[in-house]
């Protein structure tokens, strides 16, 4: 029996949309296809398109829920809902990297119940996700989390606007909140997904504690996860490279092609 050949689109082709889109185009994810994409600059995808060599279509959002299986959702923070309602009323699955947006919309985990559809909310540039869903099955005491970033990777948050905090001349690294991952996601919806995927594998996002630093001194966004379970204490510490949109980490992309590997791989390792 052949294997199902997963047919993919991709909503969003900035940084980790361009990545995605040339390991699909490439042939180097088996058993799967780029069948279209959606974005907003249709001028700026199709110089992307047609330099890669790849004939695909751009597609408005409902098509390309209908011709795709899945929909790896990777573009702005707010063009999240649309993207989400329309792959999840079809029916489709979406692999959601904006994982932020998820935390205070659970009716969109309920379209996909009600539609058939699925939610995948890969690992991103955070790791140790298996751990803390383990542990989830069990009773998860607390966790905690520090970020790091340099500047670039935090300037514009709505955050900072909202509170006047100027971290552009910061000479030493600065505190610029302490909350919950619920309220991170909120004021940094570009920065801080990483905490929104944690809060989601663990204790919820109104239990998962989060701190976040602008540091001058850093090249690479660093996090660090403690977890206290009745099944293990763990800690884990990463540092991201940057990808071209220094918001992001280069490995978050990675992930993404990860998750869609295991979707159709014949050997599956980690929960």
């Amino acid at each position: 029996m052949s294997r199902h050949t997963l047919k993919v689109g991709i909503a969003g082709l900035g940084a980790i949309g361009r990545a995605i889109a040339r390991k699909l185009h490439a042939g180097l994810l088996p058993h799967t296809r780029l069948v279209g994409v959606s974005v907003r600059d249709e001028v700026k995808a199709r110089a992307f398109l047609a330099e890669m060599g790849c004939a695909v279509s751009i597609l408005k959002l409902t098509q390309l829920a209908e011709d795709a299986d899945l929909v790896v959702e990777c573009a702005p923070a707010t063009a999240f809902p649309e993207i989400a309602t329309a792959v999840l009323s079809a029916g489709k699955r979406l692999m959601a990297l904006s994982a932020g947006q998820l935390l205070d919309r659970p009716e969109l985990v309920a379209l996909a119940e009600a539609q058939g559809g699925q939610i995948v909310v890969p690992a991103g540039a955070l790791l140790g996700l298996d751990a803390v869903a383990a542990a989830a099955e069990g009773a998860i005491h607390s966790v905690s989390m520090v970020t790091r970033k340099p500047l670039k990777g935090l300037l514009g948050a709505p955050y900072l606007t909202q509170q006047g905090i100027d971290i552009a001349s910061l000479t030493e690294p600065k505190l610029i909140f302490r909350g919950t991952a619920r309220e991170a996601a909120r004021g940094f919806p570009e920065n801080v997904n990483v905490a929104a995927a944690l809060s989601l594998a663990g204790v919820g996002p109104d239990k998962t504690t989060i701190e976040i630093w602008a540091d001058p001194k850093l090249t690479r966004n660093v996090h660090r996860v403690v977890v206290d379970s009745d099944a293990a204490r763990f800690e884990m510490q990463i540092e991201n490279v940057p990808s071209e949109n220094p918001k992001t980490g280069r490995l978050t992309a990675q992930s993404a092609v990860a998750a869609l590997r295991k979707l159709t791989a014949p050997l599956s390792v980690g929960t």
